[in-house]
């Protein structure tokens, strides 16, 4: 349940900015979990618990120590995978391996992946934004691959929804 996973975001060492980060990104995942007929518990326990590896390290390695801490905790692994495959929208192992990730596919699966890894990108700090800022913030990265997973989930997401997901 909510208060739950936000005790274990605090136990765990997470900072006020991260959990409230946390909360904004779970209350966005809920409208589109509503929408695309997704599994809502297992959305917002993921939403609330994906950046609870930021409370090791706020670096690219944040999901795997997430899911190292998931793992410790004994969550069920529909959570693990959502905290391990939520950044950007999911990194191919080839990508993975640049990043010094350890070797393996980091992309979301299931409907429910998607939305939190989403959801994730529509928010900036704790505010919503379009994913086009996302998509820029890549692209002046020269993260070209980065910014078509963006916006080929934008549209798979948009699509099931009936509704582009910038106005959720």
């Amino acid at each position: 349940n909510p208060s739950r996973c936000l005790r274990l975001l605090k136990e765990a060492g997470c900072s006020e900015d991260v959990i409230n980060h946390c909360k904004a990104v779970s209350k966005i995942a809920v409208r589109i979990a509503k929408k695309a007929h997704a599994n809502i518990e297992l959305v917002e326990a993921g939403a609330l618990l994906h950046d609870i590896g930021r409370s090791k390290t706020q670096g690219i390695m944040h999901g795997i120590e997430g899911a190292r801490i998931g793992r410790e905790l004994g969550l069920p692994d529909s959570i693990i995978n959502i905290i391990e495959r939520h950044l950007g929208a999911g990194i191919p192992k080839e990508e993975a391996i640049l990043l010094g990730l350890p070797p393996k596919d980091y992309i979301p699966m299931t409907l429910e992946e998607k939305i939190v890894a989403h959801a994730d990108n529509l928010i900036e700090s704790n505010h919503e934004h379009r994913i086009e800022k996302e998509v820029e913030k890549a692209l002046q990265k020269g993260q070209i691959n980065h910014a078509k997973r963006l916006m080929q989930l934008h549209q798979e997401l948009s699509q099931l929804c009936g509704i582009d997901l910038n106005n959720i």
